[in-house]
């Protein structure tokens, strides 16, 4: 009889996770939630730099001079700025269950995690939505295309030798005539300076508009022999959350042809965040939050310790930004004493980091 009543005797609270408990008994209620998780989000801008050769870069050197032309065409990426954020969340692998009378005490966030206890006034964050949308700034091109860029005819009216058919303008003509111009241009802002020198140009303004103009045309010129670069900016953002112990991760990488692209896309080169926990604090909270209490952890109420760390981007062995930031899950997790939870006392939790951020006796 003795044996038959005491397997019957229902069994309350909770001392670890459920997962970790095996089978529960289908009558043992109570209230989950989470203790949340930091991720961390990083802003990207990066600059293409495209080069288009010259049409004409072969004849640099022999008409104008300038050596080492450029002939191929090119694209490059580089990366102007990156900025380092952090965001909380649930973590999937702290969930608990609040047990027994606790379970009718505690407040949640919006977003599972535990916000306070015994504790009506306890402010919780919003949740928020950031897109990580890419988004592009206009484009910084220049507008000049070396297909409309020519007042030279590309055929030119035949004669009484070839039977008056049209002719082709060799590239070697067409190179030569751009090659005046340039000099043309150049010897025209020498005669305007001139003029304005010896006072014989009546409107200063006139003279500037002038100037400028005869430059810009000297400039498109040129740039049939040396190329022209174009630039355009985008902006790109990445989120990653690491595990608990984890040093570094590719994050997205840069490709030459495609830029800023994410981190499976095996073309580009790895762009790394790698962490650098602060010594010896993970070690000192677990040592302090230990319990000699055999009923720790019955109610099923937890809270975090949260760890510190050092966080760098890094691309090619250089640093791209660093920041040092709180990360929860590089911290410690502990239950909140049972001596606390008799509600004698109001509990607030921070809930970005699942700290405690006040105990308070009502």
């Amino acid at each position: 009889m003795i044996i038959a009543v005491m397997l019957v005797i229902p069994t309350f609270g909770q001392r670890k996770k459920k997962e970790d408990e095996g089978i529960a008994p289908a009558y043992v209620e109570g209230i989950a939630y989470a203790l949340p998780r930091t991720g961390i989000k990083v802003h990207v801008e990066a600059i293409r730099e495209k080069f288009e050769p010259g049409p004409y870069a072969a004849y640099a050197q022999q008409l104008l001079g300038i050596k080492d032309a450029r002939n191929r065409a090119s694209v490059k990426w580089m990366v102007s700025a990156v900025k380092i954020e952090t965001f909380s969340e649930p973590d999937p692998q702290q969930v608990y269950k609040a047990m027994g009378d606790i379970a009718a005490t505690i407040s949640l966030a919006p977003n599972g995690c535990l916000a306070g206890i015994n504790s009506a006034g306890t402010a919780t964050m919003p949740l928020q939505v950031q897109s990580n949308k890419t988004f592009q700034k206009p484009n910084l091109d220049d507008g000049f295309s070396f297909d409309y860029f020519s007042d030279t005819p590309f055929l030119i009216p035949g004669d009484s030798t070839n039977n008056f058919r049209p002719t082709a303008v060799g590239m070697e003509q067409k190179a030569a005539e751009a090659a005046q111009r340039v000099l043309d241009c150049r010897m025209n802002q020498y005669d305007l300076a001139a003029l304005r020198i010896d006072g014989e140009y009546p409107d200063g303004k006139a003279y500037e508009v002038s100037l400028a103009e005869l430059k810009s045309t000297e400039q498109n010129y040129i740039k049939l022999f040396v190329g022209r670069t174009t630039t355009k900016t985008e902006t790109f953002s990445f989120d990653y959350v690491p595990e608990a112990n984890e040093k570094n991760a590719v994050i997205f990488r840069i490709s030459d042809e495609n830029g800023v692209v994410p981190a499976s896309d095996l073309s580009g080169k790895p762009v790394m965040v790698e962490f650098e926990q602060v010594a010896g604090l993970l070690a000192k909270y677990q040592a302090e939050a230990a319990s000699d209490n055999p009923d720790a952890g019955y109610d099923g109420v937890y809270y975090r310790m949260p760890g510190v760390a050092n966080i760098k981007v890094i691309y090619e062995l250089n640093s791209l930004a660093s920041a040092r930031a709180t990360i929860a899950q590089f911290g410690s997790i502990a239950p909140v004493p049972e001596e606390l939870l008799g509600g004698d006392y109001s509990i607030e939790f921070h809930t970005e980091t699942g700290a405690i951020k006040s105990v308070q006796l009502k």
